[in-house]
C-alpha cells in the first residue's frame, strides 16, 4: 500500500502530544494534520479528506466521544484510532464498542504499535472505499470491471464480487467457455487493495507440460537444455499483485503436485535453484471442467482441489441469462465501434429476435464475434439480418439474390484475377465506402487505392 496518499488528522488538546505524533506519523510517510479539539477537527475535515484520525478523549469544547458521534454521521468518515490515558482502559473499550472506534492505543505510546495500527486503518479505509466505488458502479451500471448484466444471476455474481475482492482469499472461478472468466478475474484484481500491482494470467491448457514448471517457477542459467539465462517465473513476475492460473483443470498431474507444495508453504524455488523465494501474491483459478468430476477420473488433486476453492464463483451460461443481451450489446457496440472507427447505433428488431432465440453456446465471445462481424459490414446505422452469419440461429439462406453478393470463380482464372473480382464485389457490398472494404478485405487502405489503380481506377 503507498502510505503517501493516507492522510491523517491528530486531535489532542496538549499541543506537545500532537506536535510529537504529527512528527512521528509524518516521518513514516503519512500526509498529517493537527486540531486541538473535536470542533476544530471537524472544520479542518471539510477541507482536509482524512482517511484516519488519531483523536484524543478528555479534550475541551467537543471530547473524543463527540467528535467520533459526528464523524458517525457522515457518509463516508475517516477510520478513528482512540488514545486514552493509562487508567482509562475501560472507558477505551466502550468507546471502541459503543462509537465504532477501530482500535485504541494507551499512552505513553509505543511508536511500534502505532505504526502498525496506523497501517490497518489505512488497508481498512481502502477497502471500504473499494466497496463503496463497486456498489456505486453496480447501481448505476450493472456492470463491474467488465462485467455487465443486471439479470438476477448476474447481479448474485456481483455481490459474491463485492464481499471477496478486497479480501486475499484464494478464488475458484468455474463456468462454460466463453462466459468470461479470466474478465471476472481482472474485477477480482481491479477491485482489491491489489490493484496499484500487476495481473499475470497462465493458461495452463496452452502450454506443453516440459514448460509448464519453467513459466510457473522460473528457472537458473543452465537449469536445462536451452535455458541460456535465469527467468523468474509468473509467481513472482506477480509478486505483489494477483495471478490467474487459467484453464486448471487441464494441468498435468505431476505439475498439480508441485503448484499444491507452492500454494501452502507461500514460497517458490526456481528451476535448477537451491534458494527458496517467498510470494506475495494472490492466486485466483479459472476452469470450464467439472472438478469432481475430474477428481473422480484421477485426473485432477483432491487436496489442491479444496486448496484452490476457497471462494467459488460460477459464471452462468448467456443463455440463461438473456435478459442482459440488450446490455451487453450496447456495451460491446461500443466498443467494437470505437476498435474499428464505425458508428453503428443498434440492431433491427429482427436482430434483436434472433438473438433472443439463439442458444448461444460459445456465450459471451460468441456474442462479441458476432456483434464484431456485423459492425465491420455495417459501419454505421442500425445492423440488420444481411450483416449476420448467414446461418445464424438457424436461419435459411437468403431467398433474395440481389441482398447477398455472391462469387463464382471459374476453372483457369488466374489469382490476379480472382483478386481484382473479390475487389470488386467487396466495393459493391459497401456501397463504394473503400475505407469499409479494405476493413472487410483485411488490407489497408493505402494497398486497396494502389489495387485499384492498377485496375484503371486512379480515384
Amino acid at each position: 500500500m503507498d502510505i503517501d496518499l493516507i492522510k491523517v488528522l491528530v486531535v489532542d488538546d496538549e499541543i506537545n502530544q500532537s506536535t510529537g505524533l504529527a512528527r512521528l506519523i509524518s516521518a513514516w510517510g503519512y500526509d498529517v494534520k493537527t486540531a486541538s479539539d473535536g470542533l476544530t477537527a471537524l472544520a479542518i475535515l471539510k477541507t482536509f479528506d482524512a482517511h484516519i484520525v488519531v483523536t484524543d478523549l478528555n479534550m475541551p469544547r467537543l471530547d473524543g466521544k463527540g467528535l467520533l458521534e459526528e464523524l458517525r454521521k457522515q457518509p463516508s468518515s475517516p477510520v478513528p484510532v482512540v488514545v486514552t490515558a493509562f487508567g482509562s482502559l475501560e472507558t477505551a473499550l466502550e468507546t471502541v464498542h459503543r462509537l465504532g472506534a477501530f482500535w485504541y492505543i494507551e499512552k505513553p505510546i509505543q511508536s511500534a504499535a502505532l505504526k502498525m495500527i496506523l497501517e490497518r486503518a489505512a488497508e481498512k479505509k481502502m477497502l471500504m472505499r473499494h466497496a463503496g466505488l463497486l456498489e456505486r458502479e453496480l447501481a448505476s451500471r450493472g456492470a463491474a470491471g467488465g462485467l455487465v448484466g443486471k439479470s438476477s444471476a448476474m447481479q448474485e455474481i456481483f455481490s459474491l464480487l463485492q464481499q471477496v475482492a478486497p479480501t486475499s482469499a484464494t478464488v475458484l472461478i468455474t463456468g462454460e467457455s466463453g462466459t468470461g472468466k479470466e474478465i471476472l478475474a481482472k474485477a477480482v484484481h481491479q477491485l482489491s487493495p491489489r490493484r496499484a500491482g500487476p495481473f499475470f494470467a497462465i493458461n495452463c491448457a496452452a502450454m506443453p507440460e516440459a514448460l509448464m514448471e519453467s513459466e510457473l517457477f522460473g528457472h537458473e542459467k543452465g537449469a536445462f537444455t536451452g535455458a541460456l539465462e535465469r527467468r523468474a517465473g509468473c509467481f513472482e513476475l506477480a509478486k505483489g499483485g494477483t495471478l490467474l492460473l487459467d484453464e486448471i483443470g487441464d494441468m498435468p498431474l505431476a505439475t498439480q503436485s508441485k503448484l499444491l507444495r507452492v500454494l501452502e508453504e507461500r514460497r517458490v524455488r526456481r528451476l535448477g535453484s537451491a534458494r527458496e523465494i517467498e510470494l506475495d501474491v494472490r492466486v485466483l483459478a479459472s476452469t470450464n471442467h467439472n472438478l469432481t468430476q475430474s477428481i473422480a477420473k484421477q485426473t485432477f488433486r483432491e487436496d489442491l482441489y479444496f486448496r484452490l476453492n476457497v471462494f467459488e464463483i460460477t459464471l452462468p451460461p448467456l443463455r440463461k441469462r438473456k435478459s442482459d443481451i440488450p446490455l451487453l450489446t450496447a456495451e460491446l457496440l461500443q466498443s467494437l465501434n470505437q476498435k474499428h472507427d464505425c458508428r453503428v447505433t443498434d440492431l433491427a428488431p429482427e436482430v434483436a429476435a434472433l438473438f433472443d432465440a439463439h442458444d448461444w453456446p460459445g456465450n459471451v465471445r460468441e456474442l462479441r464475434n458476432v456483434l464484431e462481424r456485423a459492425v465491420i459490414l455495417c459501419g454505421s446505422g442500425t445492423i440488420t439480418a444481411a450483416h449476420l452469419p448467414r446461418t445464424f440461429a438457424g436461419r435459411p439462406e437468403p431467398a433474395d439474390a440481389g441482398a447477398t453478393l455472391t462469387l463464382t470463380l471459374e476453372p483457369g482464372i488466374t489469382i490476379a484475377d480472382a483478386e481484382r473480382l473479390l475487389i470488386e464485389l467487396t466495393l459493391r457490398h459497401t456501397g463504394d465506402n473503400r475505407a469499409r472494404a479494405a476493413q472487410i478485405l483485411g488490407i489497408s487502405p493505402k494497398t486497396l487505392f494502389n489495387k485499384l489503380r492498377e485496375y484503371g481506377d486512379p480515384a
